[in-house]
């Protein structure tokens, strides 16, 4: 009789690997469905006739979704009444048909909740877990955004404001608060997925009789989909507090998240025993940097710094080798990732329109009872329908057709949303421009608005979140999945380090953000956007085809072993040589 042990010897390897916090219940809940079943490595004629499936998700990864979700919850929750906060006067009375503590204007405005992107995403470049680990780096972080939040939360209320402690109170707060969101943001997105161990596709019989191939890439798919399902729902929280803003003060609006913040730090705390969580490996950096300076001295490339090549062509090089020959190929692997990422900024471009300009935007516009910056939530809300939609139809269909709908192609079809999104915002803006009673000019109207519904700015926000879904959800899952088990939390580091170039090009175009100026902006931008959805199809799309193989590359347990009794052994020697 066949044991629930007599598993490949593969897949077996992958549940032993690495498994020390967490059982083998929680790696494969459906690999054990049928006892006596075996789950081999699905054969060339399978990959072609069977459809790929996603495996059950841990239950450990709903909890640091639930950990997202609370930090998300309190990052949206500030950043919703940001424009608004420092672009208008205070108001005397509530509720306030233009809430504002600041009155600085749309260009200082933007300006800030500019250098406050740029900031929360330059910080993951900073912060990394080579030395704390995932979890102790998110605790210390979680404590320092905490101190930020009461910062804010106290020189946004009434005396503060009246005293003019407010500017100040507010560039004091998200400094610290966009410090402590880098350094929780970079290690929070690998950790979900960390929490899936197995690395290899396997074939399965499904209760209706279905053969089928259960795959890393769709379980990836469903995990980063679930996950950023998450940050929208906590992002629904800018509804709450931008009624805040309006009817009570922003002191009212900034204690919310403040508030809900509490909750995160606790699920961290109590849940540390139930994630999986590598180790932390600080000589990452130092191997690369070694392998990149041999790749100078020999030919050949990168291959040619394996150590098994490097002993027959440069036995002296081999010999201060501290890595081997798959980290050099998980090197080649991050490297083909990275690349990608270099088009990343305009999507962001694209992206933070919604969080300032198309909020002073909304402000030219008729809102009735509402607050302008409530429409920024239509995104979140398009998100929360539609991901499941995506994960549960969509895609499932499109892998049942043999369409699998590899990360390029995702990639490429979320800048040509970003671009039609930007397009359709720069012809309401013209639009707006051409309407009484202000025309091109309404900021400076009695109130500030032409006569022309906020209703007219749902595509752009409709476009921007389908742009989310094959993009910002795709960019996140290929960061994880192309980076090796040391360089992961890097590598979604440099993912979101983009969002900071993203940020550099809008301070460049502040100067642009002002009436009547508006529309050839998001023109400007739209044109960028599908230009660049183009050349990532010319250029990367190669990549969709080794997507599988690519994803392949790693080491096993025995593997592990061997390189780190490898590393020790050469660090022994460079100590003996440096004392002769």
């Amino acid at each position: 009789m066949a044991e629930k042990s007599e598993v490949t010897s593969t897949q077996q390897t992958t549940y032993e690997h690495e498994t020390t916090k967490v059982e083998k219940s929680q790696v494969h809940t459906d690999v054990y469905d049928h006892e006596f079943e075996e789950y081999p490595e699905p054969t060339d004629e399978e990959w072609k006739t069977l459809r790929e499936v996603a495996d059950d998700i841990p239950k450990s990864a709903y909890l640091v979704i639930l950990i997202e979700f609370c930090e998300r919850f309190t990052y949206y929750g500030l950043t919703g009444p940001f424009q608004n906060y420092i672009q208008n006067p205070a108001s005397d009375s509530f509720p306030a048909d233009h809430p504002g503590a600041m009155g600085k204007g749309q260009q200082t405005a933007t300006a800030l909740t500019t250098f406050f992107q740029f900031w929360c995403y330059i910080t993951p470049a900073i912060v990394s877990d080579q030395w704390l680990g995932k979890y102790k780096t998110i605790v210390l972080f979680a404590a320092i955004y905490m101190v930020g939040l009461v910062i804010l939360t106290a020189t946004a209320s009434p005396a503060a404001i009246a005293s003019d402690a407010v500017f100040p109170g507010f560039i004091v707060s998200i400094i610290i608060i966009g410090f402590g969101t880098g350094g929780i943001k970079a290690n929070v997105s690998p950790l979900v997925a960390e929490q899936y161990r197995s690395r290899t596709a396997y074939v399965k019989t499904l209760k209706n009789g279905d053969r089928v191939i259960v795959t890393p890439q769709a379980t990836y798919q469903k995990i980063f989909n679930m996950f950023y399902w998450g940050i929208n729902v906590g992002s629904l929280s800018a509804i709450a507090t931008t009624e805040l803003e309006k009817n009570v003060g922003f002191w009212a609006a900034y204690l919310l998240p403040t508030c809900m913040f509490v909750p995160c730090i606790v699920v961290v705390i109590l849940g540390h025993k139930q994630y999986v969580s590598t180790p932390p490996r600080g000589s990452v950096f130092v191997e690369a940097g070694k392998v990149f300076w041999f790749s100078r001295k020999v030919k050949g490339g990168l291959d040619s710094c394996k150590p098994s090549l490097l002993q027959i062509s440069h036995p002296d090089l081999a010999a201060s080798a501290t890595w081997d020959d798959i980290f050099v190929d998980e090197l080649k692997r991050t490297l083909r990732a990275c690349a990608v990422f270099c088009w990343f900024p305009i999507y962001w471009l694209c992206y933070s329109q919604i969080t300032n300009n198309l909020i002073s935007q909304a402000g030219t516009m008729l809102t009735g009872n509402v607050p302008n910056d409530i429409m920024q939530n239509i995104d979140p809300l398009v998100l929360i329908i539609t991901i499941p939609i995506m994960d549960r139809l969509v895609y499932p269909g499109l892998r049942r057709l043999g369409f699998p709908m590899r990360p390029i192609f995702r990639i490429t079809l979320g800048f040509i949303c970003a671009a039609a999104a930007m397009a359709y915002t720069a012809g309401i803006q013209y639009k707006i421009y051409q309407t009484p009673p202000y025309y091109y000019y309404p900021s400076d109207g009695e109130t500030g608005q032409n006569w022309i519904s906020a209703g007219y700015q749902i595509p752009s926000y409709f476009f921007i979140a389908l742009s989310e879904i094959f993009a910002s959800i795709t960019g996140l899952e290929y960061a994880y999945k192309k980076a090796p088990q040391s360089m992961k939390s890097i590598v979604m580091a440099l993912f979101l380090f983009t969002n900071c170039f993203a940020s550099i090009l809008a301070f460049a175009l502040v100067p642009v953000t002002v009436d009547p100026k508006l529309h050839w902006m998001f023109t400007g931008i739209a044109c960028a956007a599908f230009v660049c959805a183009i050349l990532i199809y010319i250029f990367h799309s190669k990549n969709d085809l080794s997507d599988v193989e690519d994803d392949a590359i790693g080491r096993n347990e025995d593997q592990t072993d061997a390189y780190t009794q490898h590393k020790a052994t050469v660090a022994e020697y460079e100590a003996e040589k440096g004392a002769l």
